[in-house]
């Protein structure tokens, strides 16, 4: 077992070290320069192009295989808005200091352009399974991208491949038993206490009773197809979403004398405490690195940009236009990181529990129960009874996502059969998430997680030409004004279905 950490140490440095760091940040610099800075120089477009439309056509469907682009966008937040968001944010504070959240914000900002550049290949390289319904995601990139490349035919399969194994392992452990038994941790210890039923093979009754009430409530989700996990994605995200918010901004309002402190400690800090002024040059440095990386990471976990998993989901969108659907991927970071977890973070820092002065985490704070206790603080039981259910329905979502995800890249390595058998183990594996101890499981997913994103990041740097040039050729025609052919697919027959919708006015 000690091996078994040793590695999986090894390995997670590599991922999430100074390689993942400067690959995650280089992707999105370069995706946002090829871009003009689209997130900042077309937000007017983009706002209006997704939550403008979200009670208009964006919820119409002119596609009898795909969702509508609402849907599809919160479908793929079922599974990004997770524990990452409260747990996570509360975390990164606690090991990075305030700091952490000003990279938190950097790499949100570069993280929009890295989801906006997936979704675009993501449709663009789409295609048809054999039940007739849409397939995308960096497998498809990578094997008919990288792999159309001279001598790189092996590569970018090899590298499609590598890609799916990493989901499956990582959609097991953070998709799946490491959000269930975040549930059960919670769920028990604020709801349960006192409440012993007695073992059953080792483990306390109740958390069987929990894992077997969220298998059954998940498989009901899950096994009723893709349409139905849209439909119910359509209706928790705008609800968990917007009475996290609302919870938020009242703490916020609470504490509002705070804050002046708490924005200056956030950018007096981003290269690490005060603390490590006495130290050594080497601390220092080592110091400030953890601060980027915990901000960085912790902001990866939470919005999944360069991960390449919710790509699998936008790829469903009606949406003919690949720039289109960009456009949510934007919107997808900016809601999940630059409104809940900036939220999250500003309760965190203005509960008292961070010495704003020093940077410094006060004696006896846990970051796991962080923001539970800082609303329980003001509101007392119901506001920390409010935070685990909050984190109940964020965690549970991630799962119904990531069921997704994983039966996805299951499709494309061995067909659309071993898909169905994938979902079926998946809903098992749940019961074992809310009986299991052991945090080994929930690191080596995370390494698994940083891995998903090595091989997609290099599939979105091969593309740049063509990112440059479907970008391009979206804003010359839809807000210029120009009239040119359209760049919709790498299919011909595809790209010619699609330019009839989208000449009908159907996209």
């Amino acid at each position: 077992m000690e091996t078994v950490i040793r590695v999986n140490d090894a390995i997670n440095g590599f991922a999430w070290g100074t390689f993942g760091l400067v690959l995650l940040l280089g992707t999105g610099l370069i995706c946002s320069v090829i871009t003009g800075f689209f997130q900042v120089s077309h937000i007017r477009h983009w706002f209006r192009g997704t939550f403008g439309i979200i009670n208009k056509e964006g919820r119409i469907i002119n596609d009898a295989g795909a969702l509508s682009q609402y849907r599809a966008f919160c479908t793929a937040l079922c599974a990004t808005i997770g524990t990452g968001n409260i747990a996570g944010v509360s975390t990164a504070i606690c090991m990075g200091g305030p700091g952490a959240v000003f990279w938190m914000w950097v790499a949100a900002f570069f993280g929009m352009m890295v989801k906006y550049s997936e979704n675009v290949l993501g449709l663009y390289y789409r295609r048809r399974n054999s039940e007739g319904a849409w397939s995308g995601g960096p497998m498809y990139y990578l094997q008919d991208g990288l792999g159309s490349i001279k001598h790189c035919r092996w590569l970018g399969r090899g590298l499609g491949i590598l890609f799916c194994i990493f989901t499956v392992l990582a959609s097991f452990g953070i998709g799946n038993m490491g959000q269930i038994n975040k549930i059960t941790i919670n769920f028990e210890s604020t709801f349960l206490t006192g409440i012993d039923l007695g073992l059953f093979m080792g483990a306390p009754k109740v958390n069987w009773l929990i894992g077997v009430t969220l298998m059954v409530t998940a498989a009901a989700i899950i096994l009723g197809g893709f349409r139905r996990l849209a439909a119910v994605s359509e209706k928790l995200i705008p609800f968990m979403s917007v009475a996290y918010i609302t919870g938020c901004v009242i703490m916020i309002l609470i504490n509002i004398s705070r804050f002046p402190d708490v924005f200056s400690s956030i950018f007096r800090f981003a290269m690490g405490p005060a603390a490590i002024k006495g130290g050594a040059a080497g601390t220092a440095v080592q110091i400030a690195f953890n601060t980027i990386k915990n901000g960085c990471k912790r902001g990866v976990f939470s919005n999944e940009a360069g991960l390449g998993s919710s790509v699998m989901v936008h790829s469903n969108s009606c949406a003919r236009e690949p720039v289109r659907q960009g456009m949510w991927g934007i919107a997808e970071v900016f809601l999940d990181t630059l409104i809940i977890c900036t939220l999250t973070a500003l309760v965190v820092l203005g509960s008292g529990a961070i010495d704003l002065s020093t940077g410094l985490v006060n004696e006896g704070v846990n970051d796991a129960t962080l923001v539970a206790s800082a609303f329980g603080a003001v509101m007392g039981k119901p506001g920390e009874w409010f935070v685990v259910l909050a984190i109940t329905l964020f965690a549970f979502t991630t799962v119904l996502g990531w069921s997704y995800y994983g039966a996805k890249v299951t499709e494309y390595l061995l067909g659309v059969t071993w898909a169905r058998i994938y979902r079926i183990f998946f809903i098992f594996l749940i019961v074992l998430g809310a009986v299991m101890e052991s945090n080994l499981a929930w690191d080596i997913s995370d390494t698994f997680n940083g891995l998903m994103m090595i091989p997609n990041l290099i599939g979105i740097i091969v593309h740049v030409p063509l990112l440059i040039r479907l970008t391009r050729n979206y804003a010359d025609r839809r807000i210029r004004g120009k009239d040119i052919k359209p760049l919709l697919s790498y299919d011909p027959d595809i790209a010619k279905d699609a330019e009839e919708a989208v000449a009908k006015g159907m996209d």
